[in-house]
């Protein structure tokens, strides 16, 4: 578009603006302003220079820009505020995804050939491989004493008991299952009857254990203006070869993305409420499984994260099923370790199933008694 533009000289105006060209040929007055405003603005963008003679380190400032916001977010998520339509909450549930802007970035700055934007790229590379580059797969970080399993099974869930058959492959102790329904509890109860002989069920959660369970309670996590039949929690103990175990399920309020923001008044609440049940526990030995609508980075779930391990080692994208973008299904432990977590293959459930090897916190691993009343 610009490659004739050095043709052009001005050798003399005449009253009318004519000038002439190079070759000797006359151009209107309008050519040659037309001109004159193209070279103008071609020295602006280019800060006076030609393409191909600007300097790498001068091109690119948006880009580098664009990668230091990239990195700031990634680090200091937590300063963005919630005042407004809970922005930091809704930052902190997509936070590894912040990731994808370095490729993307990298390869604008290769187009661009700008050394200052591939050199500002370090920045935002460094900061995700810190906070999330032990999440990469890696297999399995340690042996485990309890292998548990959790999973919001969906309310329109068309094959519970397939779903049922489906956890029971991956071996596990324990088995905790939200979004239970009357008609499907039933086939749930029949399904894990045989390797699961205990269970507590509260409302519309459920657990069901190889080991005996007792103290079973439903736990009160329940928001202010939610109806009276809304039960989503409950409590047990138990009663393993390392002693007796605290061993929670809980689902908490749905969030929603509204025209006003992200919606998470109810379950931010419920949190709150959880923490405090969490605080409140005797035993000291704990696990924690459910689907918690927040992932461990978002600040909302700090009651919880607080008090529970909740490093997971992995990213296990849960929810939803289809393309999973987040870990919104957990299995946390308090005095002992999640050494492993990865997903289960999909069921009939919108959300993905997780599994978790824990070890008991024991002054020799894998050495049955001690604890808690063992």
């Amino acid at each position: 578009m610009w490659g004739g533009c050095g043709a052009w000289v001005e050798s003399g105006v005449d009253g009318w603006g004519q000038v002439e060209r190079a070759d000797g040929a006359v151009a209107s007055g309008a050519k040659a302003a037309a001109l004159r405003w193209r070279l103008r603005h071609i020295g602006w963008l280019y800060g006076g220079r030609s393409v191909g003679a600007r300097s790498p380190w001068a091109r690119g400032r948006v880009l580098a820009s664009l990668a230091v916001l990239t990195a700031g977010l990634q680090a200091f998520h937590s300063a963005v505020p919630n005042a407004v339509g809970r922005l930091g909450s809704l930052l902190e549930t997509f936070l590894p995804w912040l990731g994808l802007a370095v490729p993307l970035l990298l390869v604008a700055a290769l187009l661009r050939r700008s050394a200052l934007a591939l050199v500002a790229l370090v920045l935002p590379a460094a900061v995700w491989a810190y906070l999330f580059g032990g999440l990469l797969p890696a297999g399995d970080r340690g042996a485990h004493d309890i292998m548990a399993v959790q999973h919001n099974v969906s309310d329109e869930n068309a094959d519970p008991a397939g779903t049922a058959t489906a956890l029971i492959e991956a071996a596990p102790d324990l088995v905790a299952l939200e979004e239970l329904t009357s008609s499907a509890l039933p086939v749930y109860e029949k399904a894990l009857a045989s390797d699961y002989p205990f269970r507590a069920v509260v409302g519309t959660v459920g657990l069901w254990s190889k080991y005996p369970l007792s103290d079973v309670r439903p736990l009160d996590i329940k928001p202010e203006g939610i109806r009276e039949d809304w039960n989503r929690g409950v409590r047990s103990t138990a009663r393993t070869p390392w002693g007796d175990i605290a061993v929670y399920v809980a689902h908490l309020p749905s969030v929603r993305i509204r025209g006003n923001g992200f919606s998470t008044g109810w379950r931010d609440e419920s949190a709150g409420l959880l923490g405090d049940a969490i605080a409140a526990e005797k035993l000291d030995r704990m696990i924690l499984l459910g689907d918690l609508n927040s992932t461990v980075d978002d600040r909302g779930l700090d009651p919880v994260t607080s008090r529970m391990d909740s490093t997971g080692r992995a990213f296990a994208f849960s929810w939803p099923e289809a393309f999973p973008v987040s870990r919104i299904d957990h299995i946390m432990a308090r005095s002992a370790t999640v050494t492993s977590i990865r997903t289960l293959p999909a069921t009939g459930s919108d959300h993905l199933p997780i599994a978790a090897g824990i070890r008991l916190a024991q002054g020799q691993h894998g050495t049955p008694g001690g604890g808690n009343g063992a």
